[in-house]
């Protein structure tokens, strides 16, 4: 699965993986005396109901729907509450909800988006080292002729690296968690995944018998469109950005974004729009309560949490880092940074001179790929619209049509001249896509402080829509079991016999 670039485009998304564990998690502040509260000793009554409150920019805090707690107690009049309720409403349960089977577009009220067909090919700079023709054979006889087994291999291994990821979804079905994103990676492959964090995908591929060549041409070029970086860097994350590539990939209608809004809408949740400034430790009963600071465009605000969850990235170049007080050793940020990527959408006339065909009437692709060179840009897309009409075809070659170009800097002038004989409009969005992937030990965690979680951490290892679902979910048992001690569900050993055995 790949993340969502703007322009639209088709990214997969999990759809049949078993559904959550639901949770409640609780809002530690009162608002007023009540004379009937059925807590004794509670000197702080009438718990407002309320939906969870999600925090953008990075801190979620769920609330509760219950009568009158004290902070850290449940209700007695609840007892379902200890085995489900609301997942809290935030970007990382969003994206869990995608990776479940009742999440469907349909149970949201989107439709799949028609597929529009078209030819990709490889670019080198200077020629086309792989063309896609129409004919599976030929497709295939052609990755014979040029690279022998190569892609066979290569398949061979991205499945096996698939299977054992998929282990999570069992493992999560049970309620099972983890601590940090070692602990996750063992589980699943033992010292093998952990060790694949830490050597490159090319050394990778080579011990199992692929070819330099199918590297420098293929795996690099698709290494390239999806995360910016080479073959240079670690196995783990290649492995996941290949299995993206290998088709089945599909979009809804309107775009992927109706997905996140539509389950936003489904958890009916209360969603404060503000951007949180600063998490401020304290003690309450020998339990941690957290202080959380924000502010809008109206002004600024602030409320207390038993749990909160951050999804943002938490690293040393991010302007946005929230501050953390009253936390004795401090909280670590991750030493790293992350790739910078730009889109650029240009209606224009492609100058398919450049890419060795004089006669545009004769250029037969929809979507280029590059290898190390040209350096400028990394991919260039012939865009369809989020919404595909039946009688919807691509445009002529020589007709004006919208291009996607994915570049790690913005394009100069001279560059987009190299790129298109002229053009209209010329639209560019620029962020920080993902981390800079590299081998990085000790691997981040998510628990930062006791009942204070990064859901991030797990992008640092790979970086995918699905691998932050997976993040996602693993963040809300783990919060949950550790709100109820459930201690053997965290960070277990051995869990394939153990599931066996459950089941």
């Amino acid at each position: 699965m790949r993340k969502p670039n703007p322009g639209g485009g088709t990214e997969k998304l999990p759809m049949t993986e078993p559904a959550p564990r639901e949770m409640r998690l609780m809002r530690a502040s009162c608002r007023r005396g009540k004379a009937d509260c059925p807590m004794r000793g509670c000197d702080q009554r009438d718990w407002k109901a309320e939906q969870p409150v999600r925090r953008r920019a990075g801190a979620e805090s769920p609330a509760p729907n219950c009568d009158c707690p004290s902070p850290g107690v449940l209700p007695q009049s609840l007892p379902a509450m200890a085995r489900a309720a609301r997942l809290f409403a935030s970007l990382a349960a969003l994206l869990a909800a995608a990776a479940i089977g009742d999440a469907r577009p349909s149970k949201i009220g989107l439709r799949h988006r028609r597929e529009v067909g078209g030819r990709s090919a490889i670019f080198n700079g200077e020629d086309f080292v792989l063309e896609e023709t129409d004919w599976y054979l030929l497709n295939l006889f052609r990755l014979w002729w040029h690279y022998g087994i190569s892609f066979l291999r290569l398949q061979m291994w991205v499945e096996e690296v698939m299977e054992k990821f998929m282990r999570i979804y069992k493992y999560q079905a049970h309620g099972y968690a983890f601590s940090g994103v070692e602990e996750l990676l063992y589980s699943l492959g033992e010292s093998a995944f952990v060790n694949m964090t830490q050597r490159s995908v090319a050394e990778s591929l080579l011990q199992v018998g692929v070819t330099q060549r199918f590297i420098d041409d293929v795996v690099s070029a698709v290494l390239r469109a999806s995360y910016g970086q080479s073959a240079a860097m670690p196995a783990f994350a290649g492995a996941m950005s290949l299995a993206g590539a290998q088709g089945s990939l599909w979009s809804v209608e309107g775009g992927n974004k109706l997905v996140c809004s539509g389950l936003l809408k489904l958890t009916k949740a209360n969603v404060i729009h503000a951007t949180v400034t600063t998490v401020t430790l304290q003690q309450t009963e020998g339990k941690p309560l957290y202080h959380v600071k924000y502010e809008n465009e109206v002004g600024t605000g602030s409320d207390y949490y038993d749990i909160v969850v951050i999804a943002t990235p938490l690293h040393l170049d991010n302007s946005s880092t929230i501050t953390f007080e009253g936390f004795d050793p401090p909280i670590d940020v991750v030493q790293g940074s992350f790739q910078p990527t730009v889109i650029s959408l240009v209606h224009g006339y492609l100058n398919s001179s450049y890419f060795g065909f004089p006669d545009p009437k004769l250029f037969p692709f929809a979507s280029i790929l590059t290898t190390d060179f040209p350096s400028f840009f990394c991919a260039l897309d012939n865009m369809c619209p989020v919404n595909v009409s039946a009688s919807f075809r691509r445009k002529q070659p020589q007709e004006a049509a919208v291009w996607r170009v994915r570049s790690p800097q913005p394009l100069l002038r001279s560059q987009l001249k190299t790129l298109f004989r002229s053009y209209y409009s010329v639209q560019t969005a620029e962020w920080q896509a993902h981390p800079v992937h590299g081998p990085r030990s000790p691997l981040p965690r998510f628990v930062l402080h006791d009942q204070l979680f990064l859901l991030n951490a797990l992008e640092w290892a790979a970086s995918s829509v699905e691998v932050t679902a997976v993040a996602a979910k693993n963040v809300a048992l783990l919060a949950f079991n550790r709100w109820y001690q459930d201690l053997d569900k965290i960070d277990q050993k051995d869990l394939m016999h153990k599931v066996k055995t459950e089941l």
